[in-house]
């Protein structure tokens, strides 16, 4: 349970710092987005420890793009909030994903699948020596 509150928390300060970083703005429902969002990788990289990195950041970013058009269907579209709006990006689906910045979720995923592994064989080391 720590562990996973650890991922969530992780993602719901990272996903709206590089929001932050990349837009100079972000909002509250980016910080669930992104605790979400890191946990499904944690299971992900916990579920098939052996497969690529890069397979795993395809279906990782699969996973995020899935959830951002869930998430802007319901705070964009459905809500009215405005928090993203995609509809000027080529490939565009309803003005909530597009091609472009499931791409930047696939750049993003590649490091913190490495960094999964990383922290997997640290705590599989520090067991082995307990």
């Amino acid at each position: 349970m720590k562990e996973k509150a650890t991922a969530f928390a992780v993602g719901a300060t990272g996903y709206p710092c590089i929001e932050i970083l990349a837009r100079g703005h972000t909002h509250w429902s980016m910080a669930l987005l992104g605790g979400i969002c890191v946990l499904a990788l944690v299971w992900i990289a916990r579920r098939y420890p052996g497969m690529n990195i890069a397979v795993q950041a395809a279906l990782g970013t699969a996973f995020i793009t899935a959830a951002e058009l869930a998430v802007g269907l319901v705070v964009n579209r459905a809500l009215g909030w405005q928090v993203w709006d995609y509809s000027r990006e080529f490939g565009n689906v309803l003005g909530q994903i597009c091609p472009l910045f499931s791409f930047y979720w696939f750049l993003l995923c590649l490091p913190v699948f490495g960094l999964l592994r990383l922290a997997a064989r640290w705590k599989a080391k520090r067991a082995s020596e307990v």
